[in-house]
């Protein structure tokens, strides 16, 4: 018995598919299912429930909570059967705050739910190749402060050691640190203190100092801020100025964390930020070795629900599963495939290999048999 890997060759395709698109041939899609699935199934068993979401819904509805993306990222259109615009999703979590304010609305708080499709975005002046980015992810709905938090960070650990990572690391950060000391700047002119968070998330110090100066401010604190190394050194940074009630909520939720067993692989960055507005508190990313993306990200966005009538803390994770399928082939490179056999005219055999939960195919005829099972990845058996 002979197991053989081999992959169907690709050729160049005839009707190319639009830029940042993208499909998965049947091995791919394997690998795909096979880690949702264990993510999904390690959501289970913490007691997050799966929930469906409609590709697309009418766009003042998803724009409620837009301030995830820059609202140019996102892909609308007019909707034939209402005349309404609607928009392709950018992001899942609008949808699950809609879902909790109306279909949800009866039952009692708090919700734990979760998701798993395919969002859609526009290719920006960014470097981004990517349109659709296929996530699993949850929100915890009605859980406020530090135990939401705990929840969620200790959750995604578990879901990326689930995927096959031992070696990953968490940045753990707090959306109000560079809010505040830019609420000056943000008063005066928004896009410019979304241009400088921008630059403080990418540690660029020359466009920091730049660009505070244009909008007339120091930028000494935070030309500070990005070169810190720890938590202390942040909060004492930031004693005096309007970002200290923040420092300090990161700081304790770093220690509680540590105290927790999860300090081995967090750590504390007081100048995370990006541009969701919705964030109110802890922010998180992780990443590993395989992927330049992060590979899991969430945070606290406490205002949100309120934008759909059903005012309640939350707190939320999502899982960029082509990042952690690149991350979790560099972990384990060698995995071998899952068993299938293909049968040579014996259905009886077939029937027992498929009581067992091994994947099978009959073939009546020999001929042509071998190069069928290494073409699609299958082993050969005969009666």
């Amino acid at each position: 018995m002979v197991w053989c890997s081999a992959v169907l060759a690709s050729k160049a395709p005839d009707h190319p598919l639009p830029v940042g698109m993208r499909d998965l041939l049947p091995e791919e899609t394997r690998e795909r299912r096979e880690l949702a699935q264990r993510v999904l199934g390690r959501l289970e068993l913490y007691g997050y429930d799966l929930v469906l979401l409609p590709a697309f819904e009418f766009a003042d509805v998803l724009e409620r909570g837009l301030g995830a993306l820059d609202p140019s990222d996102v892909l609308r259109f007019v909707e034939p059967e209402s005349g309404e615009v609607a928009a392709f999703r950018p992001d899942m979590t609008p949808q699950i705050a809609r879902m909790i304010a109306t279909r949800l609305g009866a039952r009692p708080p708090p919700f734990r739910l979760a998701y798993e499709g395919t969002v859609l975005r526009r290719l920006s002046g960014r470097a981004r190749k990517r349109r659709q980015i296929p996530q699993v992810g949850v929100e915890l709905v009605g859980v406020g402060g530090m135990a939401g938090d705990l929840e969620v960070l200790e959750l995604a650990m578990s879901v990326l050691e689930a995927a096959g990572l031992e070696e990953f690391v968490v940045d753990l950060g707090d959306a109000g640190i560079v809010r505040a000391l830019l609420a000056g700047v943000a008063s005066d002119a928004p896009e410019r203190a979304t241009a400088i968070a921008d630059a403080v998330g990418r540690k660029d110090e020359v466009e920091i100092a730049d660009r505070m100066r244009d909008a007339g401010g120091d930028p000494s604190v935070l030309l500070d801020l990005v070169r810190i190394r720890t938590v202390d050194d942040g909060v004492r940074l930031l004693a005096s100025t309007a970002a200290a009630p923040a420092a300090e909520r990161l700081r304790a939720l770093h220690r509680a964390a540590v105290s927790r067993g999860l300090g081995d692989r967090l750590t504390a960055d007081l100048g995370e930020i990006r541009s969701a507005a919705y964030y109110t508190g802890m922010l998180f990313r992780a990443y590993a070795t395989g992927s330049p993306d992060a590979i899991a990200s969430g945070g606290r966005y406490d205002d949100l629900l309120a934008q759909f009538g059903a005012p309640m803390p939350a707190v939320g994770l999502g899982i960029d599963l082509d990042a952690l399928a690149h991350a979790a082939r560099a972990a384990s490179p060698t995995s071998a495939p899952q068993k299938r056999v293909l049968v040579i005219g014996d259905e009886a055999k077939a029937r027992s290999l498929r009581a067992r939960g091994i994947p099978c195919v009959v073939r009546a005829e020999c001929e042509g048999a071998e190069e069928w099972a290494r073409a699609w990845g299958f082993t050969m058996e005969s009666s």
